[in-house]
């Protein structure tokens, strides 16, 4: 009776030493991610200059829409001057 008792806890023992150690192995996986893991203060940096480069970017579009009307005004008055003087422009 004692041996099947010994038995049990040797296989026992194997069984919670593997735990343990699939344990450690996790805890130190997390503590990797942890340290990995950005900080709010990082992600609000990168926000705002998230924000920043998108206000850039609208900026410039309404710009190109300006720019565009600003050329298709130029390109009327080319139009009208050309017909007034009856030159025929080719594009």
């Amino acid at each position: 009776m004692n041996k099947d008792f010994s038995e049990l806890i040797e296989y026992l023992d194997q069984k919670f030493t593997k735990l343990s150690e699939e344990i450690a192995q996790l805890r130190g996986e997390v503590g990797d991610i942890k340290e990995r893991m950005a900080t709010k203060v990082e992600i609000d940096k990168l926000l705002d200059a998230i924000d920043a480069y998108m206000k850039q970017g609208e900026n410039y579009r309404q710009e190109m829409v300006m720019l565009a009307h600003k050329v298709d005004r130029h390109e009327k008055w080319i139009k009208q001057i050309a017909e007034k003087l009856g030159i025929k422009l080719e594009y």
